[in-house]
């Protein structure tokens, strides 16, 4: 496994490279990092789902340069899906679609749907098109951790997280810390209207800004297993308390306006909704990095982005499952 640092050019035209030659690359994203694949080449996806320890059932998300190549991946697009992607990419949204013949079972896992997303991370959007020069239409990338662990907001964390499970052909790209912190919106548009499957920085509220669009409530009509659905998942070594009472020797993560009890270790005081999203997992993992049984997590309004940080922390504490 080979860590880049500071990528110039000509070290992530080499990352594309490895891509094309069914190698592993984890790169930066603004949400997270992610774990890249050829999504065209079963063989090197099927190492994705083996370095995680992720089930081949669940989907994974195929990262493009440009809207531009959506119609390669997915079929009957919706013109409210075509208006989401004008709007919000590249960006923090996925867009659940019906999948071309181009989208095969190993990507999709098994279902007749695609994810699809187009990053704004520079390094992430120069890797896709170094990676189209070669012929790549594509690349899948889970986030880069173990399946059902805390996601990774840098490559410290990728390098900490997998590099006993990556080969020596693999590369880590350094792209510092994650601007967002938290995975991607998806958005599911296979059904006269969209709905959220997952809540990320692109909320209802940015979305309804931006376009007059009905967003449906109702999942029994679209039934889509998507990333993140799991009913564990996000979570550190820790047991993760969410507005609980918090005791001596326990982390604690709240909104800096929350006085810290005496003896407790204090892992993260955001001052603003942002600021908790792109600090909370490398809060967590922090929290295992001092050993911690417990890390209790008050969070108190869950508006906007909020909600989707507070999702997030009702799947880690075992709480949701959907």
């Amino acid at each position: 496994m080979e860590k880049i640092s500071n990528p110039t050019q000509d070290k992530i035209k080499k990352a594309a490279n490895a891509l094309k030659d069914g190698h592993l690359v984890a790169f930066p994203t603004e949400t997270v990092y992610g774990l890249g694949a050829d999504a065209t080449n079963e063989k090197a996806v099927s190492r994705i789902y083996s370095v995680k320890g992720r089930p081949t059932d669940h989907p994974l998300i195929v990262h493009i340069s440009s809207i531009n190549q959506l119609e390669k991946w997915a079929i009957e697009i919706p013109e409210y899906a075509i208006k989401l992607a004008e709007e919000f990419w590249p960006g923090p949204m996925t867009l659940i679609l019906k999948k071309s013949e181009l989208a095969k079972n190993f990507i999709t896992g098994g279902q007749n749907n695609v994810g699809i997303r187009v990053p704004a991370h520079p390094i992430a959007l120069d890797l896709l098109s170094e990676f189209e020069k070669l012929g790549g239409l594509g690349i899948a990338a889970p986030s880069a951790n173990r399946f059902g662990a805390v996601s990774p907001t840098s490559s410290t964390d990728v390098e900490e997280e997998l590099g006993e499970y990556l080969q020596g052909s693999d590369q880590i790209m350094d792209g510092g810390q994650s601007k967002i912190g938290i995975e991607s919106t998806i958005i599911s548009c296979i059904s006269e209207f969209p709905l959220i499957l997952r809540r990320g920085a692109v909320t209802e509220e940015h979305i309804s800004n931006k376009i007059d669009l009905y967003i449906n409530s109702n999942n029994d009509l679209h039934n889509v297993k998507a990333p993140g659905s799991h009913s564990s998942h996000y979570s550190p070594k820790a047991r993760v308390i969410l507005n609980g009472p918090v005791k001596p020797g326990e982390g604690l993560i709240a909104m800096a306006n929350f006085e810290t009890p005496k003896d407790v270790i204090r892992l993260a005081s955001p001052k603003t909704s942002e600021e908790f999203a792109r600090e909370l997992y490398s809060s967590l993992r922090l929290g295992d990095r001092h050993e911690l049984r417990t890390i209790v997590v008050i969070i108190q309004e869950t508006d906007g982005l909020l909600t989707a940080i507070y999702e997030r922390l009702m799947k880690a504490a075992g709480i949701l499952k959907i």
